[in-house]
């Protein structure tokens, strides 16, 4: 988490230089190589032609407009807050569980739903006097869009090869944002440059080092570690970028952390396998810089051949 927290500060860098689809662009455009050597190890025969076409194309918009959303967001919001509104995405997964893979959420996770974006209410503080801004709106729409494509991504199962999974998103994602390049774009400096590189390079070992974790360890407690970017997004903007955790920014995500942690509690206690909306959330965002740990692992682990 310290890792993918180091990631979205140089994004929050960049993006007071450069267009936040900009800063995208470059960092998916770099990531390349790298992704393609992680490609290279699936080794199962077939196409990029999905089986579920609609479902896939699905997926890959809203796995395009998370990232969109969060590089403008970070760009233009302090760390803290920015955080605190993704972490309603477990909460969000819980609900479109149930139309999209038709699972029943009892009592106390509705409970636990309704408490959480209660908490993003209080950070967004609407009727306060304080506008609500584009980054705002957008860091919600990411998270809406990150919970949409986790869905969708366990609905498919294993019945889509990692490849087209993986693939669709970054193509989309490059032509999305290389065209926004005509409407605007600045030239980069090396070092800037540099930068987008490394965006890259801690997105993917930020996705290694979650494999690693949630194939060494316990699901129930790897998973709250996602709420620790608050620690660092509290130390990196008050030693960057001079930002100081506000009120109702420290009580919404408490609320919302304290959401999330209830649920995984009550699905690690009752022993829910098939049904852990929580635990089995990556709450990145699903990009090119931030492939989905759980398509890296079954590409490198498991060939293709299993998933989980």
């Amino acid at each position: 988490m310290g890792v993918f927290a180091t990631h979205d500060t140089i994004i929050k860098l960049l993006g007071a230089h450069y267009p936040s689809l900009q800063v995208l662009f470059f960092s998916s455009l770099l990531s390349f190589p790298l992704v393609s050597l992680i490609l290279m190890q699936e080794k199962t025969p077939g196409t990029l032609r999905p089986n579920g076409p609609g479902w896939v194309a699905l997926r890959s918009f809203c796995a395009m407009m998370s990232g969109v959303c969060a590089f403008y967001a970070f760009s233009v919001l302090p760390l803290a807050q920015v955080y605190a509104i993704l972490f309603a995405t477990p909460l969000l997964i819980t609900l479109l569980s149930i139309p999209i893979l038709g699972e029943r959420v009892g009592f106390h996770r509705w409970l636990a739903v309704s408490l959480g974006l209660c908490g993003v209410l209080i950070v967004l503080r609407p009727g306060t006097g304080q506008a609500l801004s584009f980054g705002h709106l957008a860091a919600l729409f990411g998270a809406c869009c990150s919970a949409t494509s986790a869905v969708v991504t366990r609905k498919l199962g294993g019945s889509e090869r990692p490849l087209v999974l993986l693939m669709w998103p970054m193509l989309g994602n490059l032509l999305l944002t290389g065209s926004a390049l005509g409407l605007a774009y600045v030239p980069m400096q090396l070092p800037h440059l540099a930068m987008a590189g490394m965006i890259s390079v801690l997105g993917l070992t930020g996705g290694f080092l979650s494999i690693l974790a949630y194939r060494t360890g316990e699901a129930a407690i790897v998973a709250p570690m996602q709420y620790s970017q608050m620690i660092w997004a509290t130390i990196y903007g008050w030693f960057i970028f001079r930002e100081r955790l506000d009120l109702p920014t420290i009580i919404g995500a408490s609320v919302i952390i304290a959401s999330g942690l209830y649920i995984v509690w009550r699905e690690r206690s009752h022993g829910h396998a098939s049904n852990r909306p929580v635990i089995a959330a990556r709450m990145r965002a699903d990009t090119v810089t931030t492939p989905k740990s759980t398509l890296l692992g079954r590409i490198l682990f498991h060939r293709g051949n299993s998933h989980h």
